[in-house]
């Protein structure tokens, strides 16, 4: 493992180092991924080179790399965005961006590190999402790892022709502990 920060059964996250970038950006540039993402321009290298090293830099955002703890591939990006000290609060995105890795249970392993992370180490009280409509696979993650749905922005988006909803989800920290019975 290279520079592991969260260590899960099958995966590990880290931060992002510069050479990550070309990877990142093919991910992000590509349709199948950008369609679940909020950002929906292309991103150039020199883009996500500014990406990383601000993100890096910040101090209301956590954004890592996640990488197979096999082969140390990398294979998407998750973080906590807008954290906010006063309030104890962060919105959570995930991606798997190697499309080889879908279904394989990653993303849910990921959502249970960085929710972990969140309330167990940075002492957060609420970490929310918002998913679209048509992203079934990232609902069902989210909430195997115990995200409710709170609502729904209607026609939030403009996705392939037409206006999607919007669901944001959220966990507090106390359903955080429930469903983390510790012994």
């Amino acid at each position: 493992m290279k520079n592991p920060y969260l260590i899960g059964d099958t995966v590990y996250l880290r931060p992002f180092d510069l050479e990550d970038a070309p990877i990142i950006q093919r991910f992000i540039n590509d349709p199948a991924i950008s369609r679940n993402l909020l950002a929906y321009r292309p991103f150039t290298l020199t883009m996500e080179q500014d990406y990383i090293q601000n993100s890096t830099a910040s101090t209301t955002d956590i954004a890592l790399a996640i990488c197979l703890k096999s082969d140390d591939q990398l294979i998407g990006m998750a973080g906590l965005h807008r954290i906010h000290d006063k309030d104890r609060r962060a919105e959570f995105g995930v991606a798997i961006g190697d499309e080889r890795q879908w279904g394989k249970g990653y993303g849910t392993e990921v959502t249970r590190l960085m929710t972990g992370l969140a309330f167990d180490r940075l002492n957060l009280n609420r970490v929310s999402l918002t998913v679209y409509d048509f992203n079934e696979r990232g609902i069902r993650a989210y909430t195997r790892v115990g995200y409710q749905r709170e609502g729904v922005m209607r026609q939030y988006t403009f996705i392939e022709g037409g206006y999607r909803d919007a669901i944001t989800m959220s966990m507090l920290r106390s359903d955080w502990e429930k469903a983390n019975v510790r012994t």
